[in-house]
């Protein structure tokens, strides 16, 4: 019994790393991976591909191959024109103004020891047993852990209009 578990747990982690490792692309990736897109390009674009830069002019392949696949895409139109924008989001966190976490009076977790005389916490009786508390009860754990708050911006966008990049934009993220 122990050895399926022990097989499974193994199979789920194996599948899950290939998972996360096949879903890592790099600009070298996606150039390897379709270079019939990478030769239609002409020099200088492939120069840029290649250092993951684009410019305007550049085609929507020449994009993907530089930035890869973008986390959103807007249709919309300008001067007349159907354009869609592809937007890259990436995460930062909110910069606490008070140190996190706190390590102050009150903090600790409550060892289990139960219907034990030699302990110090304060004891607390409930359903005929006895439950030895150290530090705060009102400590909460989740409250003071230091899980930052993850924060999605917009970190760069690239419009197209008939199939070619006509702007893009690298934008700041909204904290330091």
């Amino acid at each position: 019994m122990m050895r399926q578990f022990l097989a499974r747990t193994l199979t789920f982690g194996i599948a899950a790393s290939a998972l996360i490792l096949a879903s890592c692309s790099t600009t070298e990736t996606r150039i390897s991976g379709h270079p019939e897109i990478y030769q239609t390009l002409s020099p200088g674009h492939q120069a840029l591909v290649s250092q993951g830069q684009i410019r305007a002019g550049m085609s929507q392949g020449a994009v993907w191959l530089a930035w890869g696949s973008p986390d959103r895409k807007i249709v919309g139109n300008m001067r007349g024109r159907s354009t869609e924008t592809w937007i890259y989001i990436n995460y930062t966190t909110y910069p606490y103004s008070y140190p996190y976490p706190y390590y102050g009076p009150g903090f600790g977790y409550g060892f289990g020891l139960t219907s034990v005389g030699v302990a110090t916490g304060s004891q607390h009786h409930h359903g005929g047993r006895t439950f030895v508390f150290f530090g705060s009860p009102f400590y909460d754990p989740f409250y003071y852990s230091y899980i930052p708050p993850s924060i999605p911006y917009p970190y760069k966008t690239v419009t197209f209009a008939n199939g070619r990049a006509v702007s893009f934009q690298y934008l700041v993220p909204p904290y330091p």
